[in-house]
């Protein structure tokens, strides 16, 4: 049971209509935004909750054991609650929400009901469906080492070694022709190999978009010029003249580690790791392979 206030218990045994909902979300970039379904805004522990945003909150559900919980959040899409750009931009990607039950004739008295992490947000025209998951998501992530035959670190990482900073790993240039949301080519990037940046990361350092970044889905070498392709649309439209910045990309495999970054005593994977076609051969006299011995000799 989770402690309640002398005057919330009040209020609830009383039946009394004086309470609603407030959502307390916290972006990854240190952003803190405050909404209610209250009708006027409310004030506690330093934010302001804005009654301004029509947010819905349907059931919720908390399950034992390991199970996710979770529910739904529904609302309007306004600059002045959650902008539309700011979604598209995954500025709300797995943002902490914390909802609080509050007596709105006295927000002293409230208790925090429970705390989740955005997950898939669903948007028509001028309003959103953002879901909720309960914090026992996070058991589903991957932890530890994984035993592959692929790189499990990611490049530039302090595992990897490579510094993304030397000017053989990244470019910087504006956009000369662009689709619009996720495609772009610049002759700054003429100078590079194809897929030299496919993998790496591309981030905007001046118009609407800057700070925004994505993951590259190709990069292709063409004559003058380089074109890009983001796994993300932007939020805002790219525009010829928006500057960018870009780090070359790695596939993981042992080759590119070796031929690209020269780089094999920080690989962390395992490509000599016999695979399933392995495990499953039928073993033949005289095949070399199925005696037990090395299979790189």
């Amino acid at each position: 049971m989770r402690p309640l206030s002398p005057t919330l218990s009040a209020r609830l045994a009383e039946g009394a209509t004086t309470l609603a909902r407030c959502w307390k979300l916290m972006r990854r970039d240190g952003v803190t935004q405050g909404f209610t379904d209250h009708d006027r805004d409310l004030s506690f522990g330093g934010v302001v909750y804005a009654a301004s945003t029509g947010l819905e909150a349907a059931d919720t559900e908390s399950q034992l054991g390991f199970a996710v919980g979770g529910g739904d959040v529904a609302g309007a899409l306004s600059s002045a609650s959650l902008d539309e750009a700011d979604l598209a931009a995954g500025r709300y990607d797995a943002a902490a929400v914390e909802v609080w039950l509050v007596d709105w004739s006295d927000p002293a008295s409230r208790v925090l009901l429970d705390v989740y992490v955005i997950g898939e947000v669903r948007r028509t025209p001028g309003a959103f469906v953002a879901e909720l998951r309960g914090l026992a998501q996070q058991l589903d992530t991957p932890r530890g080492r994984t035993f592959q035959p692929a790189c499990s670190a990611d490049l530039g990482d302090a595992r990897c070694g490579v510094d993304l900073a030397l000017p053989a790993w990244r470019a910087t240039g504006a956009v000369e022709a662009t689709d619009g949301a996720s495609a772009l080519a610049s002759s700054a990037l003429q100078a590079f190999p194809d897929a030299f940046f496919t993998g790496g990361r591309l981030t905007f350092t001046s118009g609407p978009n800057a700070g925004w970044g994505s993951e590259v889905k190709d990069h292709r070498a063409t004559a003058g010029a380089g074109e890009v392709h983001l796994w993300r649309p932007s939020g805002d439209p790219i525009a010829a003249g928006h500057a960018f910045a870009i780090t070359a990309g790695c596939d993981k495999r042992l080759a590119t580690c070796a031929a690209r970054f020269d780089n094999v005593a920080n690989f962390r994977g395992f490509p000599h790791m016999p695979g399933n076609d392995f495990l499953l051969r039928v073993a033949r006299n005289g095949d070399v392979a199925m005696d037990g011995g090395s299979l790189f000799r």
